[in-house]
């Protein structure tokens, strides 16, 4: 009994020195700076060239620091196997790969109530810990391919003969490889990440590039090619085609919530998002809650 009291003491230390680097608004003004959780390596959205901090998400993050009045602190996050081992490492366990280190703010979180109200095996919340708020940007599939080599994409069918590119574990992958029983999926070739399946596609290799809108016009706009074009066309039986990008924090910081809920509204009424999606090339529409 002396040995289980004495575990069982020592579990709730941990879990009361895992919640006490959550800190409260207070805390984060008193201290004066805003920790803001990015994706590494992650263009156009979080990325570094050279020592310089870059991104839409990065840009953003640095105006709302602004707005509250206080410094920015990037916490660059390497991308995890799931969003859920995300939010856990950053807004509320921390991890020791990263050294316990939380974020007060997670930017790049889904604003979506399905996601949100997501249940275990045991029916509880999977992301009980977390607030998703703020959506920012509307996110869809896109396409853009070579006007030398493909003369328009007026359908998903034309990849049944011109081959495609898309990053491989991807939702383009699966849809790409499945649709219409498989037909597509001799001309779906996978690369590690959505630029070298653009490198391959400027190499002749492929004819096109399905990815994430906000990367396929990132790699538009930097490529300066005329030539390059984005479709319009339609993805039948993909299901989700268009979804809105939002942030996160701990459950016990809504204050923080409503804080920057307020300064987002303010920047993107004054068109001050817009602009910053515009230095990156990106197209930008106002999300449904502020219209």
């Amino acid at each position: 009994m002396r040995l289980f009291a004495y575990v069982f003491g020592l579990a709730l230390l941990c879990c009361q020195t895992a919640q006490a680097q959550v800190r409260s608004y207070d805390q984060m003004i008193a201290a004066g700076e805003l920790k803001v959780a990015v994706y590494k390596d992650f263009a156009p959205y979080s990325f570094e060239e050279g020592t310089t901090a870059r991104g839409v998400d990065v840009e953003l993050a640095q105006a709302l620091a602004k707005a509250l009045g206080v410094r920015l602190m990037l916490v660059w996050a390497p991308a995890g196997e799931k969003l859920d081992d995300d939010l856990r490492d950053y807004i509320w366990r921390g991890s020791p790969l990263h050294n316990q280190q939380l974020a007060d703010l997670m930017m790049r979180a889904p604003y979506d109530h399905d996601y949100a109200q997501k249940r275990n095996d045991q029916g509880e919340l999977e992301n009980g810990h977390v607030v998703m708020f703020g959506p920012y940007q509307n996110e869809q599939w896109q396409v853009a391919y070579d006007r030398r080599r493909l003369g328009k994409v007026a359908s998903v069918a034309v990849f049944e003969q011109h081959p495609i590119g898309v990053e491989v574990d991807s939702v383009p992958s699966f849809y790409l490889t499945s649709v219409f029983n498989g037909m597509l999926a001799a001309k779906t070739h996978h690369y590690p990440d959505v630029p070298q399946a653009f490198a391959a596609m400027k190499a002749g290799e492929v004819d096109a590039v399905m990815a994430m809108r906000g990367e396929i016009d990132w790699q538009v706009h930097e490529a300066h090619d005329p030539q390059l074009a984005l479709a319009q066309n339609a993805y039948p039986s993909m299901g989700k085609q268009r979804w809105e990008i939002g942030m996160a924090v701990h459950e016990s910081n809504r204050q923080l919530a409503y804080a920057v809920e307020e300064a987002l509204e303010g920047l993107i009424r004054d068109g001050s998002v817009q602009t910053i999606y515009s230095h990156y090339g990106l197209q930008y529409e106002v999300p449904e809650m502020y219209q």
